[in-house]
């Protein structure tokens, strides 16, 4: 009998009913403020991760080792960001319901809300690990208050004051550093101060959010907005094992935009990173 030819992340293979992670695409750039385009990072992660292996030895783990399912993309709508993000909220809700931990690839940054608004009302003393280049701090952006550029502002909206820890942020107008004095914890440049913060969340659940853009362009430069003077590969990789001793209870990785890096490096990249925190979860 021939079967359905259904693509998953690589290692992503296992029955839902079995998985304790789900993966899931959130195709969706429709408020991207400068190159489109992430919308088509999920597909194209999915294909391009086959280029790497299961195992990894930076952690000595290997995917054929854990229980992972790929849900594949949701459908969202692109006329409708609302819209979009309540199918986001409704599908995380699910996985959260049946006791999985949700891990939705992007999409831009802003896709990241609607899985936030799941998890904070299963988790009201939730907390935020986010990894930037942009602080994403703004209360609207061109007059919209849903953006890529305000998504952490609308995450504070929902967990308030003291539970939003920001690293690697380079980029931002200046009235969203002296808010963010105010209401977040921001590390600009780097991920300096990451073990402290990491002692005092434990126990805490604690959802990660990162933006590839954290990265120099010159390691990835496929994304909408690069920032030059970003981390490197191996300090991204350990910030993320640091990460992972937390009670992570959700996690996102967006802002691949695949088509402006040709080469196809930008993607093995995003490709080799999901690998590392799906193993460092696990």
């Amino acid at each position: 009998m021939l079967n359905k030819n259904i693509e998953t992340f690589l290692g992503c293979d296992n029955e839902y009913g079995e998985a304790d992670i789900v993966v899931f695409g959130a195709p969706f750039d429709s408020t991207t403020s400068f190159r489109p385009g992430t919308r088509f990072a999920s597909r194209t992660m999915r294909g391009e991760s086959y280029g790497l292996e299961t195992y990894s030895p930076y952690q000595d783990k290997d995917l054929e080792d854990y229980f992972i399912f790929d849900g594949g993309d949701l459908e969202l709508c692109f006329g409708d960001t609302e819209k979009a993000l309540t199918a986001i909220e409704s599908y995380t809700t699910r996985v959260l319901r049946d006791n999985k931990r949700p891990v939705m690839i992007g999409g831009e940054h802003l896709v990241t809300l609607g899985a936030v608004r799941a998890v904070a009302r299963k988790y009201p003393d939730l907390h935020v690990v986010h990894f930037d280049a942009h602080a994403d701090l703004r209360d609207d952006y061109l007059g919209i208050t849903l953006s890529h550029a305000t998504v952490l502002h609308r995450v504070w909206d929902i967990i308030g004051d003291g539970r939003i820890y920001q690293f690697g942020i380079r980029s931002g107008e200046r009235s969203e550093f002296q808010w963010g004095k105010e209401h977040v914890t921001t590390q600009k440049f780097n991920f300096e101060g990451l073990a402290e913060v990491i002692e005092k969340l434990q126990g805490q659940p604690v959802y990660f959010t990162l933006d590839l853009d954290v990265l120099d362009p010159s390691v990835f430069p496929g994304t909408g907005t690069p920032e030059p003077g970003g981390v490197s590969f191996i300090e991204l990789l350990e910030a993320i094992q640091q990460v992972s001793r937390l009670n992570l209870v959700g996690c996102d990785i967006n802002e691949l935009s695949p088509v402006y890096d040709q080469s196809g490096a930008s993607t093995a990249v995003a490709c080799k990173v999901l690998r590392e925190l799906l193993l460092a979860m696990a």
